[in-house]
């Protein structure tokens, strides 16, 4: 079995999942609506994104696609790109 090749760290993944970390574990009201409950979508996109920039950030790849598409840099971005989307057309 040939040895998996040698990667390196992704910084805009692992940045991106560093940020999400500290951003809500220094404001958790962020997951907040305006009526107080938590918006468990907003959390989930945000969450998937702070995973998905850990595991690609520091440079692993998985091996099945699923895994590999569910925790790539792409994955990161669009997740992000959904939890912005959700906070513009969030209805007050």
């Amino acid at each position: 079995m040939n040895a998996p090749a040698p990667t390196s760290l992704h910084w805009p993944s692992l940045t991106a999942g560093l940020v999400v970390m500290l951003a809500s574990t220094a404001y958790p009201l962020a997951f907040a609506r305006a009526d107080g409950r938590t918006d468990h979508g907003l959390a989930l996109l945000l969450f998937w994104a702070m995973s998905a920039g850990f595991v690609r950030g520091v440079g692993f790849i998985p091996r099945r696609w699923t895994w590999r598409l569910l925790f790539s840099g792409w994955a990161c971005l669009a997740a992000l790109a959904l939890a912005a989307l959700i906070v513009a057309f969030r209805v007050n």
